[in-house]
């Protein structure tokens, strides 16, 4: 779990960033050739795609158990995590998360 919403920043950008090399990956090696990849292409995509799944699924529990603690429901914290991650604004000073 989570401690603090810079914590929940930080999952969040790697998961971000897992994310993305599945998509690069994807894209280098054509997804509509996939039937297609080489032994060595699937499995580097599908660590890949692991390595993403298992982030992302640290991040809800994350999320979730911050929002328990915190009180607050679970979508105000995904929104105020997503300004965060995106746009590079962090909560209000006062605010639960900030």
């Amino acid at each position: 779990m989570a401690h603090t919403f810079d914590e929940l920043v930080a999952k969040q950008r790697a998961a971000d960033e897992a994310h993305d090399r599945v998509r690069q990956l994807r894209d280098t090696y054509d997804p509509r050739a996939r039937a297609h990849w080489s032994a060595h292409q699937r499995a580097t995509w599908e660590t890949a795609w692991r390595a993403w799944r298992d982030l992302a699924r640290d991040v809800r529990v994350a999320v979730t158990g911050y929002a328990r603690a915190e009180g607050r429901a679970r979508h105000e914290i995904e929104a105020e995590l997503t300004q965060a991650v995106r746009h590079g604004k962090p909560p209000q000073p006062g605010t639960p998360g900030g």
